[in-house]
């Protein structure tokens, strides 16, 4: 297989050159496990831990700032690139989370908005 070839395989493997979704980043993921060996460790429980940890991750940037030095976190590059990775951690596990579990993430996250709309109406639309 010829150097360009091969380098246009990858970018499709990343997704470049098409608008990311879910799917695409699923699969990606799947294939850096399955690449490693790691498959036999993402287990429901071991994904939920490991989410756990990343949030905690990006919770432990924010600390001990203020109100005002959180608003800013994202002006400072080196903060930026902190904040990114670990949102990108928490996307990661919750990801393969639902892949291993069965869940479709877009369409939970729609019920559940739907579910608040009716649980917390706004002000104006009263309670049923």
């Amino acid at each position: 297989m010829n150097e360009e070839h091969e380098e246009s395989r990858r970018a499709d493997d990343r997704g470049e050159g098409r608008p990311l979704d879910v799917a695409t980043l699923q699969a990606r993921l799947a294939r850096f496990a399955v690449a490693r060996d790691w498959q036999p460790f993402h287990t429901p429980k071991n994904l939920a831990a490991a989410l756990s940890v990343e949030a905690s991750e990006l919770v432990e940037i924010f600390q001990w700032l203020t109100p005002e030095q959180s608003s800013r976190v994202m002006a400072d590059p080196d903060s930026a690139h902190r904040v990114e990775d670990e949102v990108a951690d928490v996307l990661a596990y919750l990801l393969q989370l639902c892949e291993v579990l069965g869940i479709d993430a877009l369409a939970a996250l729609s019920a559940k908005i739907d579910r608040n709309e009716r649980r917390f109406p706004a002000r104006g639309e009263g309670a049923g």
